[in-house]
């Protein structure tokens, strides 16, 4: 963090950002080790604090929440409203132009920033199983950008947005309710809240970060618990499963017309009721209740979750898991010729995506 650079090299100024440490609960030398440091490098902006909460409150959400707090506390307060938080682990290296590639993101519209989480090159079967995991969330990503393409973030992209590594502006922060105060999975709760209010959020594939694979982690629920969660099931010879290709790509397609009916509402007023029914009867959900909540829906984000929870046709219900390499090879299909693979006929017969193509 001390060494960033621009894009040619050059280092930052001293007061292009600074970088506050929160220890929290420790029972080693750890908050020693970040004041040393801080006193060593005293032209570096580190700010370091220790904290002891107590046993209920002593999880990453209140943490990353106090940190992040603090940094818009910072920003805003100096009047810099559009100032940017940016967030990464403990046990987390960002790439040494990590700061300038968040903001070039910012500065080109985009309200939030997403990078990518790399894993350090260490022996094992975790990370086998981690590397097949993550292409196929890329290809995923990738075949996401096809069916329902974002102009602010086109491909490539990715699909993270974790604590690790992302960014956002002190506006949107504001915005989508701040940083939800829950025992795990706060980075994924606070995208979904993101999502929610449209925030123009980039998953870029410039804003790097190593990350290690230690399977020791302190949360319930995240990447070291997940890592130990495959090297069990390597260890018993099981099959690397993932949720199943045709159905999230039906999904998307019909996120893709729903947004595109909210879009064209917002836009004219007016409602193409054609689509909008057909819609509704492959969600088996009531067409004058559709239209009233997309109406009444100020962001399609905010509209899209409340179709999620209310739908009993294709979006009801958890998603079938199928094995990880026949998904892999599946979207590289897909991939490679959309245009045709997307409405090939499955074994019963039937178009993958029929209920999305109109006749």
């Amino acid at each position: 963090m001390r060494k960033q650079t621009d894009v040619n090299g050059q280092q930052l100024p001293p007061d292009a950002y600074e970088v506050l440490v929160l220890v929290n609960n420790s029972t080693d030398e750890s908050f020693q080790i970040a004041a040393k440091y801080a006193q060593d490098f005293p032209e570096f902006s580190l700010s370091v604090g220790s904290i002891l909460l107590p046993e209920d409150q002593a999880h990453i959400g209140t943490v990353r929440r106090l940190l992040m707090d603090e940094a818009y506390n910072r920003l805003t307060q100096a009047g810099n409203v559009n100032g940017i938080i940016a967030s990464t682990d403990g046990d987390t290296i960002v790439d040494s132009q990590w700061v300038s590639h968040i903001i070039a993101e910012i500065k080109r519209g985009n309200d939030a920033v997403g990078g990518r989480i790399l894993t350090q090159k260490e022996k094992g079967n975790a990370r086998l199983y981690h590397l097949r995991d993550v292409t196929y969330r890329c290809l995923l990503a990738q075949a996401e950008c096809l069916i329902d393409p974002l102009i602010h973030n086109p491909y490539p992209c990715h699909f993270q947005y974790f604590g690790a590594n992302m960014a956002v502006t002190c506006k949107m922060y504001e915005q989508a309710g701040k940083l939800p105060v829950i025992p795990f999975l706060e980075d994924v709760a606070f995208h979904k809240a993101l999502m929610s209010v449209d925030a123009r959020v980039r998953n870029s594939v410039h804003v790097k970060v190593h990350t290690s694979t230690r399977t020791d982690g302190r949360v319930q629920v995240g990447f070291s618990e997940q890592l130990k969660k495959w090297q069990q099931e390597e260890k018993t010879h099981q099959t690397q499963m993932v949720e199943d290709v045709t159905a999230l790509l039906r999904r998307f397609s019909l996120r893709n017309l729903l947004r595109k009916c909210w879009s064209g509402y917002q836009e004219s007023r007016i409602i193409d009721q054609d689509e909008l029914d057909h819609v509704a009867s492959v969600l088996q959900l009531n067409s004058g209740w559709l239209e009233a909540a997309m109406i009444e829906s100020t962001y399609f984000g905010s509209f899209w979750n409340l179709v999620q929870r209310s739908a009993s046709g294709d979006l009801s219900g958890d998603v079938a898991l199928q094995p990880v390499d026949h998904a892999i090879k599946q979207l590289r299909q897909f991939i490679k010729k959309p245009d045709i693979t997307a409405f090939q006929k499955s074994p019963a017969g039937r178009s993958l995506l029929e209920h999305y193509a109109k006749a």
